[in-house]
């Protein structure tokens, strides 16, 4: 999935868009994604500007726009201006690694489970082999 479907599937935008390319998705079950991270992200001037590091909140957020696009995906919609992706849930997050520049993070999500529009994902962030992050997320898609 291309930059043109991801923003086909997400309503996020620049700066707050956090997945650049989705590699594989499996609707119902697991989504494959990358962020690449550069130094020209407006959030490392000021997020220690001596030694760059990506805040974990927008890598567990990395996170749920992966698993945002596989709900869509799975329900066979697209996000609209009727409606809103939500977080409601994180549990568990573990930062393991930090994230800098220069970093390609790959975004492994699954579905654990959807029960009355909750959803319920296991996800993981690595750089190459090494786990940077790992969290259970749940969101919700509500109507404006």
């Amino acid at each position: 999935m291309d930059i043109q479907a991801i923003l086909a599937h997400l309503p996020h935008r620049y700066p707050m868009l956090l997945v650049d390319r989705v590699l594989e998705c499996d609707p119902g079950k697991r989504i494959l994604a990358i962020k690449n991270v550069s130094i020209n992200e407006p959030f490392f001037s000021g997020h220690f500007p001596h030694y760059p590091v990506m805040p974990g909140v927008l890598i567990v957020e990395a996170m749920a726009q992966a698993a945002a696009i596989l709900s869509f995906h799975t329900l066979g919609v697209k996000s609209d201006d009727n409606s809103v992706y939500y977080f409601v849930g994180i549990d568990g997050a573990r930062f393991k690694r930090p994230v800098i520049p220069g970093d390609q993070l790959i975004l492994e999500v699954l579905l654990e489970r959807s029960v009355r529009g909750i959803w319920k994902f296991d996800a993981q962030a690595r750089v190459g082999e090494a786990l940077a992050a790992e969290a259970k997320i749940m969101c919700t898609i509500r109507d404006i």
